[in-house]
């Protein structure tokens, strides 16, 4: 059984389109069947995934894949999901306190370091900067607004603004990312620790001559930020592995019986105009993304 964070999120998508891939293909070779559950909510609630993993464990799920939106509200649900002899792994965001026996995900500090460290040098090291964190009590994103606050120190010319926290929808980013911008129009760069708002259009009205944006993510929906120069960096999330990986992890430790480690780390992709090219490809050729823009397509390097 899987449970993402929300889906309406489209990152999470992804991931469940790499779980069934993995999933196909390792059952194939181990002549068993795998089935993703996918019981994911519309929208973000901690507690209907709690809720969710209690009636999985009724239902009879074999093991249980979980990205937190809340640590603290899924970790009793966690505990007695592998009370109950069913294994938890989480992916994304983790629960590190629960008794998950695996996590698969970015180092949520350094993600946050990354973001800063590449708005800084695009805007030479000064600018007046707000940072995008989406769910205030997701414990990924607050290690990444951690990371983020850190790594600044290091450049006195960037001045914060604020932190700004909403829901993780394109719509509700945006709309934070617009409000912002008009009772602060000193706001000249955004660190974004998810590519929330990049998912929608609204934003690329704005003129890259006077705003910049570095994000986490990289996909199809995104790319147009970068190529119209308001997002000169992204650093891609492979959340197709979330999925594809994490279900990988789960074969090795129950049906392989093998050793898996606790902390699984998921290296992020840099994505600019220079190498939009080849992160297509790998959105097209690795994932099955069907919905890229053709004049994105057609910078997939030839073989």
């Amino acid at each position: 059984m899987m449970i993402a964070k929300s889906s309406n999120n489209p990152v999470f998508l992804y991931a469940q389109t790499g779980a069934e891939a993995a999933a196909k293909e390792l059952g194939e070779k181990n002549g068993m069947k795998i089935t993703i559950d996918w019981r994911t909510p519309p929208e973000e609630d901690p507690q209907v995934q709690a809720q969710a993993i209690a009636q999985g464990v009724n239902d009879g799920a074999d093991v249980i894949l979980i990205s937190c939106s809340d640590a603290a509200k899924v970790t009793t649900a966690i505990n007695d999901a592998v009370a109950k002899n069913v294994p938890v792994m989480t992916f994304d965001s983790d629960a590190p306190d629960s008794k998950r026996f695996a996590f698969y995900g970015a180092d949520d500090e350094e993600c946050g370091k990354q973001v800063m460290d590449e708005l800084a040098k695009i805007k030479g090291g000064k600018g007046t900067y707000a940072i995008l964190a989406g769910t205030q009590t997701a414990p990924n994103l607050q290690k990444r607004v951690h990371g983020a606050e850190e790594e600044a120190k290091k450049f006195p010319g960037m001045k914060l603004v604020n932190v700004f926290y909403h829901k993780e929808s394109p719509q509700d980013a945006s709309a934070a990312v617009t409000a912002a911008m008009n009772a602060n129009p000193q706001i000249d760069s955004w660190a974004m620790i998810g590519g929330w708002p990049l998912f929608a259009t609204s934003l690329l009205s704005m003129d890259p001559a006077k705003v910049q944006i570095v994000a986490v993510d990289g996909l199809p929906a995104e790319l147009s930020y970068v190529d119209k120069g308001l997002a000169p960096v992204l650093l891609a999330q492979p959340c197709y592995d979330w999925g594809y990986k994490s279900v990988g992890i789960i074969v090795d430790k129950l049906v392989l019986k093998k050793d898996v480690p606790l902390i699984n780390k998921m290296d992020l992709v840099k994505v600019t105009k220079e190498s939009l090219g080849s992160w297509v490809g790998e959105l097209v050729n690795k994932w099955g993304v069907k919905d890229v823009d053709p004049k994105f397509v057609a910078m997939i390097p030839k073989k």
